[in-house]
């Protein structure tokens, strides 16, 4: 049975003492005391980063990757500095968030009811190989782990980070800010230099949503690309804009610094997906359905 995690007080803005002097070549990159990102590599959707923060209470880890090569690693990583994971935060019940779930058998799994719902569904593992094929042979008999902790308001989680609920890439979903850093891991909440893919979520509230992303930290870790800050969210925002603004016809979005991202395949779905909304239609988008191979 999930439970509700405890409140926090408001959530206060960055401040500035959050910096990113150095970028270590070394996938768990270093942002502030305690405080550290795994960046997967590469500029393709399922290519995850995930993040830790320490405690002495034991390990917050944000987001728990795709696949046993990613999760695997990165679970080692975190037992190099820590013996104890103590709660897993997860951004969205999207696969390449959970998919390592059982990689910290003992941890708290912290998440939005939706995630909870989604995470109670048996996984459609067809799906997951359509959709994200250098991984396709590792994802045949994967299980994730349901939710303990539903996150309904921003909530205290460690002595140092904070889940706040927000919304957009899914309809429910969770951001992770330490303050004492200056960090956000936004996960599913941001992509930066690759094309979003919002089948489940709303383009147009994802674009409102991320005003307040900026507001919690100067540092942003993004679930898929390179570690930004206000520029890069302003540009993923200007894209979703972008998408709702095409009135489903994907050649509306127009020329901007997505020109230079990867997987423009997205872009149908997302375009699709706004205009679905709009004319009330909650429905997947059958763009994404052809993707899957289930059109």
């Amino acid at each position: 049975m999930s439970r509700a995690a405890g409140a926090a007080g408001p959530v206060g803005g960055a401040g500035s003492s959050g910096t990113l002097d150095a970028v270590p070549p070394d996938p768990l990159v270093q942002l502030g005391e305690g405080v550290f990102a795994w960046l997967g590599a590469g500029d393709r959707h399922g290519a995850t980063n995930a993040g830790l923060v320490l405690d002495e209470d034991g390990a917050t880890v944000v987001d728990t990757l795709l696949a046993p090569s990613q999760w695997g690693p990165f679970g080692d990583a975190v037992e190099a500095l820590t013996p104890r994971v103590a709660r897993c935060v997860l951004t969205s019940s999207h696969l390449e968030q959970v998919g390592g779930t059982t990689r910290f058998p003992i941890a708290g799994r912290y998440g939005s009811a939706q995630t909870s719902a989604h995470l109670d569904q048996v996984l459609n593992l067809d799906a997951a190989r359509a959709l994200f094929p250098p991984w396709a042979d590792e994802l045949t008999e994967l299980a994730t782990r349901t939710i303990s902790h539903i996150v309904a308001e921003p909530a205290w989680v460690s002595a140092s980070a904070i889940a706040v609920p927000t919304g957009g890439a899914q309809l429910e979903n969770l951001v992770v800010q330490v303050p004492a850093a200056n960090v956000c891991f936004a996960g599913a909440m941001a992509s930066f230099g690759v094309t979003p893919l919002c089948y489940d979520g709303d383009p147009a509230a994802w674009a409102d949503a991320l005003d307040r992303i900026v507001e919690l930290a100067v540092i942003i870790v993004p679930g898929t690309g390179p570690i930004g800050g206000d520029e890069q969210v302003r540009e993923l925002q200007a894209y979703l804009r972008a998408c709702v603004a095409a009135d489903g016809d994907p050649a509306g979005i127009g020329s901007g610094p997505w020109d230079r991202w990867a997987e423009r395949r997205f872009d149908a779905i997302n375009v699709e997906r706004a205009a679905m909304l709009a004319a009330g239609d909650e429905g997947v988008p059958p763009s994404m359905l052809a993707l899957i191979g289930r059109s």
